[in-house]
């Protein structure tokens, strides 16, 4: 795990400034807050953008390179393991419907994870970042141990993060608090988990087919949205608590409450 050079602070997913190559952590991630030795040249970037006339600006807005192989192949590769962690439980005990299951995880994950992550990334572009998906190996490791020691009842679901970095041409956010873009970008996952918890829960009335795929998506969702609002490490509950408390508390305690139940049912 890699410390912060500014604070010390250990970091499991650290920012890399584009300019020192020094790793940091979120508070300290630009190059301003960490006095970044290449300093003047971020600041030659962010006057060259700020000269730019508004149609140019746009236009190179538009032009913002959307995703990469990369990112796509993380993406693929945390979400088909995130699909097998989940229905591992029915590769040790009920193989006769194996192939159906990991269809319906495989199903439900992608609208879990993929979505949660895309909801991150998008919402961070509307603010002007950059803004990517990267895999952390160890925390595939992670959810595949945990999946395998519960028989997929509990899974440390932390494959990785979206990771955002400002774009200084982005001018017309410089007067926002950077703390509230950060929790509502950290807050747009979890919402998109609610959303398609929602979507599930009322498939899972229908007959059938249908009604297994939404319970099992129910609880996905579910669980992704309460796990992520736990306000610890890099999770987004403890961007959306640092930023504001009775948003943070709005969303997670009733999570909380409904995955208890849940549990306990």
């Amino acid at each position: 795990m890699a410390r912060c050079e500014v604070c010390g602070s250990e970091v499991s997913l650290p920012f890399i400034c584009s300019y020192c190559k020094g790793a940091f952590c979120s508070y300290h991630r630009l190059p301003e807050a960490h006095n970044c030795k290449m300093l003047h040249l971020a600041k030659l970037q962010k006057q060259k953008y700020e000269d730019v006339p508004l149609i140019q600006y746009e236009r190179k807005r538009r032009n913002i390179r959307i995703t990469s192989k990369t990112e796509i192949t993380h993406l693929l590769v945390a979400w088909i393991t995130l699909s097998v962690c989940f229905s591992i439980g029915y590769f040790l005990r009920i193989r006769s419907i194996l192939s159906l299951m990991i269809a319906i995880y495989l199903c439900v994950v992608g609208t879990g994870f993929v979505f949660h992550e895309l909801a991150h990334k998008f919402t961070a572009q509307k603010y002007g970042y950059w803004s990517e998906f990267r895999l952390w190996p160890w925390g595939l490791a992670m959810a595949l141990l945990s999946s395998l020691l519960t028989l997929g009842s509990f899974i440390f679901a932390a494959p990785g993060a979206t990771y955002i970095v400002p774009r200084y041409y982005a001018s017309e956010w410089f007067g926002t608090d950077e703390r509230r873009r950060v929790g509502i970008i950290s807050l747009a996952g979890p919402l998109s988990n609610i959303f398609w918890a929602t979507v599930f829960f009322f498939m899972s009335w229908l007959n059938s087919l249908p009604s297994l795929i939404g319970n099992i998506g129910f609880q996905v969702n579910l669980w992704l949205a309460a796990f992520n609002m736990i306000p610890l490490g890099g999770l987004d509950g403890r961007k959306i608590l640092t930023w504001n408390t009775a948003i943070w508390a709005t969303v997670a305690i009733p999570l909380w409450i409904a995955e208890v139940f849940l549990i306990i049912a």
